[in-house]
């Protein structure tokens, strides 16, 4: 019913990225398609961009908090195990009693939790849903590391779901494949973390704490290689079932907006679909990177943005990610 954004104003680009790693803007480009990333500043937190995306996705659907009777987050850096995100929002914008919950699904938690709304309303148990994807990466990320932490951007994508007259969202297509469960992952848990400040309470020396060489903080990192692989050759199959699920083709759609991963991975999906010219592809990692569960959403948005008569047409969405997980559904543009 309706999309909703929010983009941090720092405004990050290769240049900069190249002071941290060996790199160049030429070969950053080549080989992701991204120029530039928008990082939050320490004072915008996720429950804060989630209520920004929030809050104009409600406004575009002509609902009002109050509207809401549930909320889905879809976040793997909100730095709080409990409570949720999404009960922070719900204050926020006023949706006080919706039901509300985060979920983790790394960069297919959006589609997830489209899944998950589409059930909500079609059950009953909420008459208007709100999902929301939401990430502030730049906390989770080293910057001298060079396998994921130069793709990587904050912000937050929101969408109102509701009840129709017809079908908008078609059955979801939703697995995992755990085997590749470290391909994408954190470096560690927060555990040796604990353990060590314990440790340096209880000998009153806090100097391990501070050696450099010790990285007690997890921070992400992937194989790229097996990622891309992965990817390129699965993805493309998944989206086809979500496809033929829903009963269109390709030739149906008026839009694609893939989980903003790689432009390699984009293009090469666009070929495998065999999508025709008329499709228009959401290609927002140029300016965004890679945000993680914000990034459909985000590309959604700015699709309809740039392409208003895009509206009221069919979108197929897919996300894949750590896990690895994937979820994909068409969805009719709001």
């Amino acid at each position: 019913m309706g999309i909703g954004a929010y983009r941090p104003d720092v405004i990050v680009d290769n240049d900069q990225i190249c002071q941290w790693i060996d790199s160049s803007d030429e070969w950053i480009r080549q080989r992701t398609g991204i120029r530039t990333r928008h990082r939050a500043p320490a004072d915008v937190s996720v429950v804060d961009m989630a209520t920004g995306a929030a809050r104009e996705a409600i406004e575009k659907a002509g609902l009002t908090g109050e509207d809401i009777g549930a909320i889905i987050v879809a976040t793997v850096t909100h730095p709080y195990q409990t409570p949720s995100a999404a009960a922070a929002v719900a204050h926020q914008i006023g949706s006080t009693p919706a039901a509300a919950f985060d979920i983790s699904a790394a960069c297919a938690g959006y589609c997830y939790g489209i899944a998950q709304a589409d059930s909500f309303v079609r059950s009953g148990l909420a008459k208007h849903v709100l999902v929301i994807g939401v990430e502030k990466l730049s906390d989770v990320i080293d910057n001298h590391e060079r396998s994921i932490s130069f793709l990587l951007g904050d912000g937050a994508g929101a969408a109102v779901v509701g009840p129709s007259e017809t079908p908008g969202i078609s059955p979801s297509v939703l697995g995992s494949n755990g085997e590749k469960w470290d391909a994408v992952a954190m470096t560690g848990s927060l555990l040796p973390m604990r353990d060590a400040l314990r440790d340096a309470r209880a000998s009153g020396d806090a100097a391990e704490l501070l050696d450099p060489e010790r990285d007690l903080w997890p921070t992400l990192r992937q194989d790229g290689p097996t990622v891309f692989r992965w990817a390129v050759w699965e993805m493309a199959k998944t989206a086809q079932k979500a496809l033929d699920a829903a009963g269109v083709t390709a030739e149906d759609l008026v839009a694609f907006a893939p989980h903003q991963a790689n432009i390699r991975i984009i293009d090469e999906m666009v070929k495998q679909l065999k999508l025709p010219e008329h499709v228009t592809v959401g290609r927002d990692i140029a300016d965004a990177g890679n945000t993680s569960a914000a990034s459909i959403p985000l590309a959604v948005h700015r699709l309809l943005e740039e392409n208003p008569e895009l509206s009221g047409g069919l979108c197929l969405q897919i996300g894949f990610g750590a896990g690895l997980v994937y979820g994909a559904q068409v969805i009719r543009l709001p």
